[in-house]
Parts: C-alpha cells; sequence; structure tokens
C-alpha cells in the first residue's frame, strides 16, 4: 500500500508538470504553475518523510504536511481551470480526480493517526 500511495504521488506530481506546460499563458498562470509544481511534489516528498518518522507523533506530522500540500495542489487547480486548452481537459479532470483521491487519503490517515495516538 505505501508504494501505491507513493507511486500516485509521484504521478500527480509529472501528471501536474504536464498539465502545466501546456497552459494558456499568462501572468496568473505562470505564478500559479510555479506554486502548484512545488505543492504537488512537496506532497510526494513529504510522504517520503513520513515513511521514516522517528515516532507517531513524528508520522502524524509529516502527514499532516502531506495533506496541507495536496490542499494547495487542489485550490491551485481550481485557480488553474480557466487556463486549461479544450483538447487537456481531460488529464486536468483526471488531475484534480487523482488530487481529490489523495486528499480524502490522506485526510483519512491523519484523522485515524491522531485517533490511535491517544
Amino acid at each position: 500500500m505505501r508504494e501505491e500511495i507513493e507511486t500516485r504521488l509521484i504521478s500527480l506530481a509529472l501528471l501536474i508538470d504536464s498539465v502545466c506546460k501546456s497552459l494558456k499563458r499568462g501572468y496568473l498562470t505562470q505564478h500559479l504553475t510555479t506554486q502548484i509544481i512545488r505543492s504537488s511534489t512537496s506532497a510526494a516528498l513529504n510522504y517520503g518523510e513520513a515513511q521514516a518518522a522517528e515516532s507517531k507523533r513524528d508520522f502524524i506530522h509529516k502527514t499532516s504536511l502531506v495533506l496541507k500540500e495536496l490542499h494547495e495542489t487542489k485550490i491551485c487547480l481550481k485557480l488553474l481551470a480557466s487556463s486549461v486548452r479544450a483538447e487537456n481537459m481531460k488529464t486536468f479532470e483526471s488531475c484534480q480526480n487523482e488530487c481529490d483521491q489523495l486528499n480524502a487519503i490522506f485526510y483519512k490517515t491523519v484523522l485515524s493517526s491522531r485517533q490511535n495516538n491517544k
């Protein structure tokens, strides 16, 4: 399961990079593409850190960071929606769907971990 989640996070970051390269150009798009690349890759990197957590508390903290970065990615995707070219809409919607699913997984992970840590 850990490898599957890691693969999904990496795939999301790479898919977002691909989508960003195909967006209509403008000041807002340029700014947000830089931000979404950072947040999506950070989610994958923080997940790697969580796998090497030194304690349950450290794991909760690091998975909370993954959730935070995924939430930021989700908001960036919403802001970028108007810059998507029609021919790339299906790929863009796949990004949104995968981001939503990963958000749900990490929300539940953080919630469960906090409850089990009491």
